[in-house]
């Protein structure tokens, strides 16, 4: 689409005839005040012995001999007004968030209590593909990926490659960081790789875990005091079967059960929320939630690409000019 960037500048077609009829000429001594060399070139347009292209010196036919002029000036005008071509509009790309993700990896992961097409599914399977789908549609963002259990390890640095994302979730498997879970000492981590993030209001971590803080260095409270100062919104899923526990094959109690209040204080004092997920459904729902939630911040803006177009009607008066000019040498 065509479009003019001063239309106002097509005014200055009027400039002439103001000048004609609004300013006196100026006399003196010497003549007139303002000498054109080409003046006398012009003149020859209205004597009655030819024309600039042999047209008739009648009168009535005057106007037709300052055509070129009359055109080079419109010409003029119109470069002065700055046409452009305006394109489509592009949606602009990865303007979105840093997304962390934090996942709970420990024994008790391996729990089969997540139903899907009639069979069980470990905790762990169910959250890898919920997980990967989210991670596709986040097309704008920068994402990230810590897996703990007794440990926690930054196995991806926020990215925009998230198919390394998704591979390297899919490529874990429970207790690979230990038996035991250390949110504390997760979530610290996932703090101090945000911390040198550029934009607070961009900054986003999503934390998934069926237990309960009961190792590492970090406790509950040291994390959300932490999480506040920071001011890093962070939302938490609890996953698994109401009072749901893992026993190992020689008895011994992995888990106790799902810290509910320590999680859903640590998403209200970050101003994120709290969900409950208990089977593949309910997560499924959960991240399509978080997905809604978090907004791609890319999908409203929008760019439109502008190509100036000015110095051809610039180019063309130039052209007649000379052509002009040259004619009237001519008929000289």
């Amino acid at each position: 689409m065509i479009r003019f960037a001063c239309p106002e500048m097509f005014l200055l077609i009027l400039l002439p005839l103001l000048f004609r009829y609004l300013v006196p000429a100026a006399k003196g001594l010497h003549g007139d005040a303002l000498r054109v060399p080409f003046l006398a070139d012009i003149r020859r347009i209205s004597v009655a012995s030819g024309g600039i292209w042999g047209m008739s010196s009648a009168k009535g036919q005057n106007l037709w001999r300052l055509f070129p002029i009359i055109l080079i000036w419109l010409l003029l005008a119109a470069a002065a007004a700055r046409p452009q071509l305006q394109g489509e509009p592009q949606r602009l790309n990865n303007q979105g968030r840093d997304i962390l993700l934090v996942v709970d990896i420990s024994t008790s992961m391996l729990q089969k209590d997540f139903g899907y097409q009639g069979g069980r599914l470990s905790r762990l399977s169910a959250v890898k593909a919920v997980i990967s789908d989210f991670i596709q549609k986040r097309a704008d963002d920068r994402l990230g990926l810590i897996l703990f259990g007794t440990r926690a390890y930054l196995q991806a640095p926020i990215t925009y490659d998230k198919k390394s994302v998704g591979e390297i979730l899919w490529n874990t498997d429970a207790g690979m960081a230990g038996d035991t879970t250390s949110i504390g000492d997760a979530l610290g981590l996932a703090l101090k790789t945000l911390k040198d993030s550029p934009d607070h209001d961009k900054k986003v971590i999503i934390l998934l875990t069926d237990g309960e803080n009961n190792d590492g260095s970090l406790s509950m409270a040291q994390t959300m005091k932490l999480a506040e100062e920071e001011g890093i919104k962070i939302y938490t899923v609890g996953v698994g079967a109401p009072n749901a526990f893992f026993t190992s094959f020689f008895g011994v109690k992995l888990g106790t059960g799902l810290d509910e209040d320590s999680l859903k204080q640590l998403a209200a004092v970050t101003k994120g929320n709290y969900f409950r997920a208990e089977n593949t459904g309910d997560l499924l729902k959960v991240y399509q939630t978080i997905d809604k939630l978090e907004a791609r911040a890319g999908d409203e803006n929008f760019v439109v690409e502008i190509t100036e177009l000015y110095y051809w009607p610039l180019l063309l008066a130039a052209l007649l000019s000379m052509a002009f000019v040259y004619v009237l040498k001519r008929r000289g």
